[in-house]
């Protein structure tokens, strides 16, 4: 049995803290410091010769100089395996649930839980047989999990070719049971479980190609989907003033996007926004599946309250999640709230390391680091031929909503869309509060692009000739001019806004955005004859509640063409020809 490495604490600074050990040490390796009946978990980020300047996971209340360190001579790591849809988990991945009702609603520092039940019967099938030719991330067979099958694979740290010397016999078996062993080109032995570990900081990469993001991904949320859309297994980010509507478009869209399994970071947020979270999604339901939204869902835990150190295990165990279940060929969903959080306990740490800082006293490499966590996104393809995606929505949430901060910036180089929300749209009780006039996306999407540049051309005439209004007053503008402004308004009022407490409005398909873009595009192509600026101004008011009456009505039902019928003679009595 190998030796177990230690040392001695020298120096303690917050949740960093140095320790001395002869003999090597591994960066990013865990560790463990021993104060009292406490093993508090650490991670190696700094090694000066014999020195070790690790980030602790846990409060460092009371830690002194002369505490032991056991080293572990492993990297930070989570389980994988069934059992992990459905869970709430820490950023070290201990079951929270479980977790409180071990310690109580005040956690105690040092206490780690399994995240997988051990004991818990899985009904396994094999998919393979003795003397076939596998590679790592193949899949073996399959267990039935929630709604999915959950593929158990080859383990993904394996190299080369390697054969299957034995598979277990369908049944009944739990996670510490071996249900197969493969041999290596060397002629090494490997067992393989139900569940295996993976290093969080290093992306799986157990597939044949990865793959260009293509196909649209569709939120349901008509001013994401038609003018700033994602592609399945592309990236965005969602920054913007505190009270902007983050945190509701993010739950809006994990539950009506057309994804199989959705992932949620909380980093660093505020303990209401979490509760709110963990109290609403046991509760929702998937209107897919009519069963409990949960049930695809993998919730990440880690509040402003927690050490910091622990945002950045949070982000990291969220992305090597949504990794393994891309691997079996599933679409995932992995929202991050907020990148920021978790930049800010980067410049903490970088600080106490001495680091020379970046801008705004962020470290000098938080480019790189946000870069390489958005670039574990994408399409892959499967050895077994099938595909599967990550799409990373990352929420951002800059001091002063001023988005020429380094986080929004590092963030905006990586993603291929940006949903800049703007205060004044929320202010103005405007859902979402996506900002039409800064937001981006390289993305394509499936609106006819046509369409798509009337949109923005719309909208961007509307706010001109709306700011020309506030220096020379409504009276100083022409008629035409006035008509113009007034179609951006009725554009943003009936389909870039949505009614989130609707449970028709809050989710709209394709098929009815596309219809619906078509039919106000023809509405807005269209010739007014109206008279003066009070005659154009009923006009669109009478005509926009109608709208909204409309977006109300479920697609293609009798009221929904009822309403659509009352439209057409509305505007046919005023002469327009759609």
């Amino acid at each position: 049995m190998e030796k177990i490495r230690t040392g001695q604490v020298v120096k303690v600074n917050a949740n960093m803290v140095t320790a001395e050990v002869s003999g090597q040490i591994m960066q990013n390796e865990v560790a463990y410091i021993i104060h009292g009946q406490e093993r508090l978990k650490a991670e190696v980020i700094r090694v000066r010769q014999n020195r070790a300047q690790m980030q602790v996971y846990e409060s460092t209340q009371g830690l002194k100089a002369g505490d032991v360190v056991e080293f572990s001579n492993e990297l930070l790591s989570v389980e994988l395996g069934p059992g992990l849809l459905g869970q709430i988990f820490d950023g070290l991945q201990n079951p929270l649930p479980a977790l409180a009702k071990k310690c109580g609603f005040f956690l105690k520092r040092g206490v780690y839980l399994e995240a997988l039940v051990d004991q818990t019967q899985w009904d396994f099938t094999p998919l393979v047989k003795p003397q076939d030719k596998v590679l790592a991330g193949s899949w073996l067979g399959f267990v039935p999990e929630k709604i999915f099958k959950h593929y158990i694979m080859a383990p993904f740290a394996l190299y080369g070719s390697l054969e299957v010397v034995s598979i277990a016999s369908p049944g009944k078996y739990n996670l510490k049971q071996v249900i197969a062993r493969l041999r290596d080109s060397a002629g090494g032995l490997h067992d393989v479980f139900l569940q295996q570990s993976w290093p969080v900081k290093i992306p799986i990469s157990a597939y044949a190609e990865k793959l260009r993001p293509t196909e649209p991904l569709i939120t349901k949320i008509r001013l994401i989907d038609s003018l700033f859309p994602v592609n399945r297994g592309g990236t965005y980010c969602i920054p913007g003033p505190f009270g902007a509507g983050k945190t509701v478009l993010q739950q809006l869209t994990s539950r009506h996007a057309e994804v199989d399994i959705v992932i949620i970071a909380a980093c660093g947020e505020r303990a209401g926004e979490v509760v709110e979270t963990l109290k609403t999604f046991p509760e929702l339901l998937d209107p897919r599946t009519r069963k409990p939204l949960i049930d695809r869902t993998v919730i990440i835990c880690n509040t402003s309250s927690m050490p910091v150190a622990a945002r950045e295990s949070s982000v990291y165990t969220a992305v090597t999640i949504a990794e393994y279940y891309r691997q079996m060929g599933l679409n995932i969903l992995l929202l991050a709230d907020s990148t920021s959080r978790w930049a800010q306990a980067m410049r903490e740490m970088s600080g106490r390391l001495e680091e020379i800082p970046g801008e705004e006293a962020f470290p000098a490499y938080l480019e790189s680091r946000i870069a390489s966590f958005y670039e574990r996104a994408g399409v892959v393809r499967l050895r077994a031929g099938a595909t599967g995606s990550v799409t990373i929505g990352g929420a951002v949430s800059p001091a002063g909503g001023n988005f020429e901060e380094p986080v929004t910036q590092a963030t905006l180089k990586v993603v291929g869309a940006f949903h800049g929300l703007s205060r004044e749209r929320s202010d103005a009780r405007k859902y979402p509060a996506i900002d039409p006039l800064i937001s981006w996306s390289k993305y394509s999407g499936f609106v006819n692009p046509e369409y798509k540049e009337k949109c923005h051309l719309i909208l961007r005439r509307s706010n001109e000739i709306a700011q020309m209004m506030k220096v020379i007053g409504e009276e100083g503008i022409s008629l035409k001019d006035y008509i113009e402004y007034l179609k951006g308004d009725f554009f943003d009022f009936v389909y870039l806004q949505q009614d989130a407490f609707d449970v028709v409005d809050e989710a709209t398909s394709q098929e009815r955005q596309v219809y619906l873009l078509e039919f106000i595009c023809a509405i807005l192509d269209a010739q007014y004859s109206l008279e003066d600026k009070a005659s154009a101004l009923h006009f669109f008011q009478t005509l926009r509640q109608l709208m909204r009456t409309w977006n109300c009505a479920q697609y293609n039902s009798s009221e929904f063409k009822k309403i659509e019928s009352q439209i057409v003679i509305f505007l046919e009595t005023k002469k327009i020809n759609i």
